[in-house]
């Protein structure tokens, strides 16, 4: 079990991303809500270290639990389960101890209310998603989408102690993101999903309906994103700015797709869809730093 093994089973892809989205709900609850103590380094440095340790647990736990399924598809089939270079035991011990860790360190570090939501993270995506529907129901992705949204939750937390409004619906854009992002995924491999026997969306009511549920979500997604700014103390002009032109983008390419409901433009809209839960939580990060409230 050398270090290359334990950084792939970790996904450090997802790492980053899902502590992008702690760091900066930290960094703007920090700002955005009124009576919250000025943040420093190492209360970043905690969020950042409880994070990734919650991401890179759970992720290998949801190795463990694939490893049949894995060696069906091409994509996971040279994953160190399936090629032999790591034993399904010492996976599933790494990723018990490191999600323990995660939450006993976010308690600790941080405080109870964002180790609570570590720890709703990692039951989302372990228990949820992995062995509860990812193998049974074509709504795996969606629900299972509440695991991301549990990392900027601890995030805003980690900061207040607490949760609001504002704090939550920052979160669940994660959530409504989520499908639009997934099942432009699932499309362009859809034929490795039925292969393994997993009903992704796709699989299941084939490529062209799955493009127009792509699109409905982006149309909820949209929306929703922008009603952060009319809520009472809620986001500003940096961000509605942000959130409308990348929104907008999504829109266009998930319009193309339902056109085109091709694997391989569909592959073009997840290039697109991937950057924006990224590039929305740093507006918000940008919204805090210079805030102009339009409401």
């Amino acid at each position: 079990m050398g270090i290359n093994e334990i950084i792939e089973i970790s996904k450090p892809r997802i790492v980053v991303l899902l502590v992008i989205t702690a760091v900066t709900s930290m960094y703007a609850a920090s700002k955005l809500v009124t009576g919250t103590s000025q943040l420093d380094y190492m209360d970043y440095l905690h969020i950042i270290v409880a994070g990734a340790l919650a991401s890179a647990g759970s992720s290998a736990l949801n190795h463990y639990y694939d490893k049949d399924i894995d060696p069906k598809m091409s994509r996971t089939s040279s994953r160190p389960i399936p090629s032999g270079r790591m034993s399904p035991s010492n996976v599933l011990l790494y990723g018990l101890i490191v999600s323990c860790v995660s939450v006993i360190y976010g308690f600790f570090a941080l405080n109870a209310v964002s180790a609570f939501f570590i720890a709703v993270g990692i039951f989302s995506y372990v228990i949820i998603y992995t062995v509860w529907l990812k193998r049974k129901n074509t709504s795996n992705i969606v629900i299972g989408g509440i695991a991301g949204s549990a990392a900027a939750w601890a995030g805003w937390a980690a900061a207040t102690g607490s949760m609001d409004l504002l704090g939550f619906l920052v979160g669940f854009l994660v959530f409504v993101w989520t499908p639009s992002h997934f099942w432009c995924l699932a499309m362009k491999i859809k034929d490795e999903y039925a292969q393994a026997e997993v009903p992704m969306l796709p699989v299941v009511i084939g490529m062209q309906k799955t493009s127009k549920f792509i699109l409905g979500n982006t149309l909820i997604l949209i929306p929703f994103s922008l009603a952060l700014v009319i809520i009472p103390d809620g986001l500003g002009l940096v961000y509605a700015i942000i959130a409308s032109v990348s929104g907008g983008l999504m829109l266009v390419y998930h319009y193309k797709l339902t056109k085109t409901p091709t694997s391989e433009f569909a592959w073009k809209a997840y290039k697109v869809t991937a950057p924006y839960l990224t590039i929305i939580f740093v507006a918000v990060a940008l919204d805090a730093a210079f805030h102009f409230p339009l409401i």
